[in-house]
């Protein structure tokens, strides 16, 4: 039988029908009329092809069939019953949910560690997933609810995405505590260009943020290495004479010797960002509030 051919507003009126085993107390727990009750029967009768209940001296008694589906139908009565109440009265004790963020790896650093801390002591039963959506795919994502959260830059075109800033991080160079530079009281723009650099990227090509702002000066830097990510890089610096230019919140986790940058950059600007049809919605509520939190933390 198609599913779609039920109307699943008729399974309440049997799930009572089968608690109290009488039509009348059926339907004054449903708070509707004995004739409803006895037309959605029908209804369900005609639909299952089956009598569901037959008349006995202790009240309607359920036909094996209906003792069959009963337990499926009374525990997907209750997880919609229990899901419609989180929607409307978020207990994060009693919440069962899958978090699906999309964030870098550098993100992920700053970020799980704490959030699976706060989870763990408040809200042990949400489960979460982290991965990286492209940019340009955000919007889909989070409109379809595939995707709660983004941790990324601001989106400049997109209305029906709500935005709140983070954090403003500003960029280090980083070498190892013992490189031939360390001692240097700073880093004049001619050393930071003789250095062999680590650029981070997802891309297998094209420049970065700090490429551009040298690019605007006439001058270009030396890099040694590409890779994809933040967490590898610093890790390649504690070993060899390659220099890395990082956001501070990352470069001050490691034992290494930073420096100002010589030459203006823009700064990372983290924001958070979610879909405006969950904005009001209490579990979205209190997850971000605990996002923005743990960010300042």
């Amino acid at each position: 039988m198609q599913l779609q051919r039920i109307d699943m507003n008729l399974f309440p009126v049997l799930e009572a029908i089968y608690t109290t085993r009488n039509l009348t107390r059926a339907a004054e727990q449903l708070h509707i009329t004995q004739p409803a009750v006895s037309n959605a029967l029908a209804r369900l009768r005609r639909t299952l092809d089956d009598p569901l209940f037959t008349r006995s001296p202790t009240g309607m008694a359920p036909t094996p069939l209906t003792d069959s589906i009963m337990p499926r139908v009374q525990e997907a009565l209750s997880l919609l019953g229990a899901s419609l109440n989180e929607q409307r009265h978020f207990i994060p004790q009693e919440a069962r949910k899958t978090l699906r963020l999309s964030m870098n790896d550098m993100a992920e650093t700053l970020l799980l560690p704490k959030l699976l801390e706060t989870l763990e002591q408040e809200a042990p039963g949400i489960t979460v997933e982290s991965f990286h959506i492209p940019r340009e795919n955000l919007v889909k994502e989070l409109a379809a609810n595939t995707l709660d959260f983004a941790l990324d830059i601001p989106l400049a075109t997109a209305p029906q995405i709500k935005q709140q800033s983070l954090m403003r991080d500003r960029y280090l160079c980083m070498l190892r505590k013992d490189h031939p530079l360390a001692e240097s009281a700073s880093l004049t723009l001619e050393q930071y260009l003789q250095l062999e650099h680590i650029h981070v990227s997802s891309r297998r090509s094209g420049p970065g943020l700090e490429d551009i702002a040298l690019n605007k000066l006439g001058r270009r830097r030396n890099i040694k290495l590409r890779v994809q990510h933040y967490r590898v890089a610093p890790l390649v610096v504690l070993r060899t004479d390659l220099a890395l230019t990082v956001p501070a919140s990352l470069a001050r986790q490691y034992s290494a010797r930073l420096f100002e940058l010589p030459f203006q950059m823009p700064q990372v600007d983290w924001h958070l960002l979610w879909h405006k049809n969950h904005h009001d919605d209490p579990a979205n509520q209190w997850l971000r509030t605990k996002l923005i939190n743990l960010i300042d933390r």
